[in-house]
């Protein structure tokens, strides 16, 4: 077994849409901070939470685009091609059985969404297989329940536990600031353009990407 196959593998998933500078430099820290061999990025088929406003195709290319000068970021189907909702849990315990009982596996998401991660299907398991990974958006502190706050002071944990243990351990994650969000996107480029809104839309958005989306006339 060569190194790199002892290395935790991110897994970064959500609906992409669009997929934006904060989701790749989610990433890029993650692979700084923690070591990680690969991140997987996971776009949700049928988001059980929020319906998507473009297609999984149309998300997916996206994602291709955005991560193309990466080589270690992978766009990872298997949620597209999943039926009925995808589910985080259910990804986690495939990638479990692929990777083996040892490898460390991170799930990567943001301190809003662990606000919320009492909410997701079977979400006590999620540490069962994987550590989680938490990234501050900029301004923002997460605001968590008693159950969460206690499960949070349990489970906190180092750079170092996610390299010895295949799971079990929250991290924090120091990002880049970015200020952006896909909700507040899709508003921006459904109004009308504008110099001031081109030029913010280029700034939060991979080129390719937004060439793709003004191609495809999505979310207009």
């Amino acid at each position: 077994m060569t190194p790199d196959d002892r290395r935790p593998i991110g897994v970064l998933g959500g609906s992409f849409d669009p997929i934006h500078v904060g989701h790749v430099q989610l990433a890029r820290d993650a692979m700084r901070e923690l070591n990680l061999a690969r991140v997987l990025f996971v776009p949700a088929g049928l988001a059980w939470q929020k319906g998507p406003a473009a297609d999984a195709t149309h998300r997916a290319r996206m994602i291709e685009l955005a991560i193309a000068q990466e080589p270690h970021f992978v766009l990872d189907r298997r949620e597209l091609e999943r039926p009925g909702p995808s589910f985080t849990v259910d990804t986690l315990r495939q990638l479990r059985h692929q990777v083996g009982a040892s490898r460390p596996l991170v799930l990567l998401i943001g301190a809003d969404q662990l606000e919320r991660l009492d909410t997701w299907k079977s979400w006590e398991d999620l540490i069962e297989l994987a550590h989680i990974g938490v990234a501050a958006r900029p301004g923002h502190t997460a605001q968590l329940g008693s159950t969460l706050t206690r499960w949070r002071a349990q489970h906190l944990g180092s750079v170092a536990d996610v390299a010895q243990r295949p799971a079990g351990v929250v991290v924090p994650i120091a990002m880049k600031p970015v200020d952006c969000s896909s909700t507040e996107l899709r508003a921006a480029l459904s109004g009308t353009p504008t110099p001031a809104a081109g030029s913010a839309l280029c700034a939060l958005l991979a080129p390719a990407v937004l060439d793709y989306i003004r191609q495809h006339h999505l979310y207009s």
